[in-house]
């Protein structure tokens, strides 16, 4: 395994993991930066496989509504999204929608939920960027 960055100061190689969350950090000073913000509990890689998913058909209404492979692999390889994936609620709310007779309406549901419209932003913010604003 290749040695990791540091997470908190991006320069050193990490020697030490949070106990809670798992990030990779290199001394005492930056876990203590680290702890100024609470971290979550991270997620047991068993706990995220994935799940088989119900048999149906699915269409769309718009065929620019498919993902292609090029912009598939970009949302699969993208740290935000990942990041984001790694949240309990958001799995358990994703797998909710996946796994109900009536998706689209557990899709109006969750969009009605900040958690879920940031994880949908973060997405298309991957397939189109160039349509994010400017910082």
């Amino acid at each position: 395994m290749a040695p990791r960055t540091c997470e908190v100061c991006k320069e050193a190689q990490s020697k030490y993991k949070c106990p809670i969350c798992l990030a990779p950090y290199c001394s005492l000073g930056c876990f203590k930066k680290h702890k100024e913000n609470p971290c979550k509990k991270s997620v047991p890689e068993e706990e995220l496989t994935v799940q088989k998913l119900p048999e149906r058909s699915y269409q769309v209404d718009e065929p620019n509504w498919v993902v292609d492979k090029e912009q598939f692999q970009s949302i699969v390889e993208s740290s935000e999204i990942l990041g984001a994936l790694k949240d309990g609620e958001l799995r358990k709310l994703i797998q909710k929608i996946d796994s109900s007779e009536k998706p689209e309406n557990e899709l109006t549901r969750a969009m009605e939920g900040r958690t879920f419209r940031e994880f949908t932003d973060k997405i298309l913010a991957v397939l189109n960027p160039q349509n994010q604003p400017a910082n």
